[in-house]
Formats: C-alpha cells, sequence, structure tokens
C-alpha cells in the first residue's frame, strides 16, 4: 500500500530530545501516515533522499527515505536559518505547513495597513531614542515597554507616571525611579535590543488582576480555521505579565467568563470565538498577498477593556500547546490533518497538470508494504 509521508523538519539531530517528536508520530501512525524527523542536513538532493528517523515498536530507528510529501517545520526558525539554503531548494519541492508572519512590529503594521482589524490594535511604535520615549510617555502616563522580537513574556515592562516618580513593574522586580533613573533604564535597554512603546491597556479582574485571552487557532483536515481553545491568562501579583512562562496562571474560559460578566458570559464567548476565526482568516489572507504563504496555526494574545472591547496585544505564530486543559494530542491532531490535506492537495494538483502522467513535477510518495 501506499503510505504518505510527513517530514519534521527541526534543529536537533536526535529526536528523543524533542518531547512532542512522539506525539507527532504516534499521531501521524494513527491517522495512516509516518513521520519521518530529519534536521536540513540529513537532505541528499542528489539522490531526493533523507536521512532520518522513524518510530517503530517504542524506539526511534535510523532510515533512509524518498522526500516527505509534506513537511512540519517544527524546529527553531533562529536554528534552523543556519541551513537556508537546504529549507529554501525543499521548499521548492515540497509544501511546508509552517511560516513566520514575522516580529510584533511587522504584523502590527501589516495589519494596520490592510485596515480590516485596525481597530483593535494597541498603538504601538519602535523608539530609538529616550527623548521619544519621554514624548510618548508623557501622553499616556501608563505604558508598556517590550521588545520587538520578545518572547514568552520576557522583557515586559509596565511604568507609570506617579507626580515626579515612575512605578516600574517587570519580571526583575517592582521599584520607584526618578527621572533620571527612568532616563539611564531605557537608554539601557534600547542599547540591548530594539524595544516598542504602548500605552497601557487596563484589562484586569473584578479582583484587581491583571490579565489577557489566548485565543489559540489552528487548520483541520480540510484547510479550515478552527479554535483549538480559548482560555484566560493571569499575571502574578505585582506584575502586568500574564504568560505562563513568567509566572503567570490560567484556568478555563466559561467559569472565569460568569465569575466576570455574569449573564453576559455566552455573548462575551461568542465574541471572542467569532473574533478569533475572523483575525486567523485574514492573517492567513494578508500573509497570502505578501509572501504567497498560508498560515497553520496562530496564538492571538487579547485583552478585553473597561467597556469590553477586544484589543490585540500580539499574534504569536508558534503558539505552543495549551498548558493545562490536555489539548496536546488535540493540537498535534489538527496538525497531522492540516499536513495531510496539503499533501492529499499537492496530489490532486500534480494530478490535474499532468493528466495522472509521468511527465511534470512527481509528488514523492513510497510503496510500503504491511
Amino acid at each position: 500500500m501506499l503510505l504518505l509521508i510527513i517530514g519534521m523538519l527541526h534543529h536537533r539531530k536526535d529526536p528523543q530530545k524533542v518531547v512532542k517528536s512522539y506525539a507527532f508520530a504516534a499521531v501521524a501512525k494513527a491517522e495512516g501516515a509516518e513521520l519521518l524527523y530529519f534536521t536540513p542536513k540529513a537532505v541528499d538532493f542528489s539522490q531526493n533522499v533523507i536521512h532520518g528517523y522513524v518510530y517503530v515498536n517504542g524506539v526511534w530507528e535510523k532510515k533512509d527515505s524518498p522526500f516527505p510529501e509534506v513537511v512540519y517545520n517544527a524546529g527553531s526558525p533562529e536554528k534552523l536559518a543556519k541551513s537556508h539554503n537546504i529549507i529554501a531548494k525543499l521548499k521548492e519541492l515540497i509544501p511546508f505547513t509552517t511560516y513566520s508572519i514575522g516580529n510584533k512590529m511587522r504584523v502590527y503594521q501589516r495589519l494596520k495597513l490592510e485596515g480590516k482589524f485596525a481597530q483593535y490594535l494597541i498603538p504601538s511604535e519602535v523608539i530609538h531614542s529616550t527623548r521619544r520615549f519621554f514624548d510618548l510617555f508623557n501622553t499616556y502616563r501608563k505604558v508598556v515597554f517590550k521588545p520587538v522580537n520578545g518572547r514568552k513574556g520576557q522583557g515586559i515592562t509596565y511604568i507609570e507616571g506617579v507626580r515626579d516618580r515612575y512605578n516600574i513593574r517587570s519580571c526583575e522586580g517592582n521599584c520607584v525611579l526618578s527621572f533620571e533613573e527612568l532616563r539611564d533604564l531605557v537608554a539601557q535597554k534600547l542599547r540591548d535590543e530594539s524595544h516598542l512603546l504602548q500605552p497601557y491597556i487596563n484589562c484586569k479582574t473584578k479582583s484587581g488582576i491583571s490579565y489577557d485571552v489566548r485565543l489559540h487557532v489552528q487548520k483541520d483536515g480540510a484547510g479550515k480555521w478552527l479554535i483549538t481553545a480559548i482560555y484566560p491568562r493571569f499575571a502574578p501579583e505585582g506584575s502586568i505579565v500574564s504568560n505562563i512562562n513568567s509566572g503567570g496562571s490560567t484556568n478555563y474560559l466559561i467559569p472565569f467568563l460568569k465569575q466576570e460578566f455574569g449573564d453576559e458570559y455566552f455573548n462575551i464567548k461568542r465574541y471572542l470565538e467569532h473574533f478569533s476565526l475572523q483575525l486567523a482568516a485574514h492573517m492567513d489572507e494578508v500573509q497570502q498577498k505578501y509572501f504567497n504563504e498560508r498560515i497553520d496555526e496562530l496564538g492571538i494574545d487579547a485583552g478585553l477593556d473597561d467597556l469590553g472591547k477586544i484589543w490585540v496585544y500580539e499574534v504569536n505564530w508558534r503558539p505552543g500547546c495549551p498548558p493545562t486543559f490536555y489539548l496536546e494530542l488535540d493540537v498535534v491532531r489538527n496538525m497531522i490533518k492540516y499536513a495531510m490535506y496539503l499533501a492529499r492537495e499537492r496530489k490532486d494538483m500534480y494530478n490535474n497538470i499532468t493528466g495522472g502522467t509521468s511527465i511534470g513535477v512527481k509528488p514523492f510518495r513510497r510503496e510500503v508494504y504491511a
């Protein structure tokens, strides 16, 4: 029988050191496919062969395989970038599931330019000098200052002006600074890496805890967007950073909405669901317009202000599995099914072009005998 091969591209050579590799191999097998784990250096273009690994009877075995029909690129973008030429050549032959949407400011600028979701964007500006920082700070008085390329809530600083002093909250701790001390802190951060400034959106629970809402969406086996999970994330006491990796916590959506919004909880839930699917579809259209690429998964971080309006904090293209909700296999299953959808789509396109003859670019297939 013919077995569809899904490639899992990673920067680590040993699949045993990648926790999620087993889940992907197991789900692929359950869906009637085979997962081929490999690194860029394992690709042999001269023979159209990959020297990778497959999971067999509880262990990872080395295997030389024809090229897969589709590739899930799961490794670190920074580390895979070292093999840019190999990956670019592979993309010319095989569809990839996952593409970068860029950093915070690039996403912000594209969405603002397109206009459809501009009203939900928090005003953001990359800061190049302490003078510009204070120009904007004097306008807003409560701001969030964070790295343009930050991840997992790291490096986020909340700054509030109180008379001639400045209250600072960050993962390093809370403090009160003078004007000169704040100026020096901002200058140091700008020397270390690019930062952007945003006005602070007051998104707090009735008890005064800062929170945001993670909207996790994926594509399914028909290439359509679906909601994987929506859940609130709460900042630790004294912090505004609700990211789980920065000490935040989370909860189930409906109990939280009932507690905070009472009888309006169902309308808020539908509002969040509708918004997440609409924004995902729009992001997909924008990605295709600018880069001729499709998006497979997004993690949208949003807040609800005092009036119940949604504000988009940022959009993440590699959001990871939702914590504590036992959804790891759901996330993997959606990814595998979408990968299989891309493989079928490519095969159909090939058949339409060639009429099933041997001319043209062939999809890479392999005969496997049970």
